[in-house]
């Protein structure tokens, strides 16, 4: 698949430029945040849990005292840094950063809610600039995220710097579907059930066809991963999870 151009995004049957795909993606999040998990759940049939359980599986922290850091981008409501803390160690350490203040305020309220507020930061932030040192993480994360970022070559670059050597980026990312058969019910389901199921929970269906048409825009898992290289990544790899609708990236950087 031929990578966007630096002028502007292709999506669906629209042309967005990158300015302007920031706005659709705020747009999403600002309606959905506090039912974040709800719409999930409908969008997923629930396997979005299981995705994310191989992420933190993979991810493997440290169980011992070793300190780990992680920088969980995207990742607004903390479900991906909750469950790494739950599988890590005591002096295990998560932030989290995303673009949109109301994704933030419900992790807050929630990393307050399971007694995890000590251990899990959030900080408002772009993935294509981040304001922190260079080689100051462990690893770094991001679920369902990249394919939001106007600028993902960018927001690799950016993981890269602040990733400490020997340190991992992993990254859940919806994917294309190879399994025949599945393709077509897919395609279906993301068409006219997924901008339904936004309507009737959010009020807002365009929203969430944007979300569809960038699935279907965003490089297939071989592409992706040049990226991933492309960015100084070594050991890049993927793993195809339920028939090609999500893929889980892998890199590091040595």
């Amino acid at each position: 698949m031929s990578q966007p151009s630096d002028n502007s995004t292709h999506f669906g049957y629209r042309e967005v430029a990158p300015t302007d795909k920031q706005g659709l993606v705020n747009e999403v999040f600002h309606s959905v945040a506090r039912r974040y998990d709800l719409m999930n759940d409908l969008m997923s049939g629930g396997l979005h849990r299981a995705w994310k359980n191989i992420m933190v599986a993979t991810l493997n922290p440290p169980r011992g005292d070793a300190p780990f850091a992680l920088l969980d981008v995207a990742g607004g409501t903390g479900d991906i840094s909750f469950r790494v803390a739950k599988a890590a160690g005591p002096n295990f350490r998560a932030t989290v950063c995303d673009i949109n203040a109301e994704m933030l305020a419900v992790g807050r309220e929630r990393a307050v809610e399971r007694h995890l507020d000590d251990r899990v930061t959030f900080v408002e932030g772009n993935a294509e600039a981040l304001a922190f040192a260079d080689k100051s993480f462990d690893a770094y994360t991001i679920a369902f995220g990249i394919r939001n970022v106007p600028q993902i070559p960018l927001a690799l670059k950016e993981a890269y710097r602040v990733l400490r050597p020997g340190s991992r980026f992993l990254c859940l990312e919806f994917s294309t579907v190879t399994m025949p058969g599945l393709d077509k019910i897919y395609d279906i389901f993301s068409f006219n059930v997924i901008p339904q199921i936004g309507k009737a929970v959010t009020g807002n269906a365009e929203s969430y066809r944007y979300l569809v048409e960038s699935i279907r825009q965003f490089p297939r898992p071989d592409d992706f991963a040049d990226m991933i290289r492309e960015a100084g990544f070594a050991r890049v790899k993927h793993d195809i999870l339920s028939g090609g609708i999500v893929a889980l990236h892998s890199g590091w950087r040595l």
